[in-house]
């Protein structure tokens, strides 16, 4: 299958398509043939190693990671052992590991845990993997920073 990787960290001229073994679900996981992927700050950070601080997680000089791609939506191929949220053929959008990629496994990694959900049928797979990880820093900007309440309807 082809997926983008990279080596080592750096601009975007690092990233190559390569490829690359179609990952196997483990026990617990979901192998999901990616439909749609979007990019977004967590992945340039990624790829470039920073900050430097991050580099602990990611690796000192070469990437541990290197398979970008954070936000995927996509269909459920084959399901690992234990799994009996979903099936082959249901459509999922979330967090995983190499979503970048023609499949993805939901694997969780060093410092990121995979969350999959069902795919509502009124929204697309662009629209569904556009929303992970910009919901998530929607919700902890006005959650955690702005403190908002249930019920409140002005600052």
């Amino acid at each position: 299958m082809k997926a983008i990787v990279y080596q080592h960290f750096g601009p975007p001229d690092v990233l190559e398509c390569q490829e690359v073994e179609k990952p196997v679900p483990g026990q617990g996981e979901i192998l999901i043939k990616v439909r749609a992927a979007s990019i977004n700050p967590l992945d340039w950070k990624l790829m470039k190693g920073g900050p430097f601080i991050m580099r602990l997680l990611l690796g000192l000089g070469k990437p541990k990671l290197k398979r970008p791609g954070v936000d995927v939506a996509g269909e459920v191929e084959a399901v690992g052992k234990n799994v009996t949220r979903f099936k082959p053929g249901d459509s999922v959008f979330g967090t995983c590991y190499g979503a970048f990629a023609e499949y993805a496994t939901s694997k969780s990694v060093t410092g990121m845990k995979s969350a999959l959900l069902a795919k509502p049928d009124n929204v697309t797979f662009e629209q569904a993997a556009s929303a992970p990880v910009a919901a998530l820093t929607a919700l902890q900007g006005l959650r955690d920073k702005a403190r908002v309440q249930v019920g409140q309807t002005s600052w």
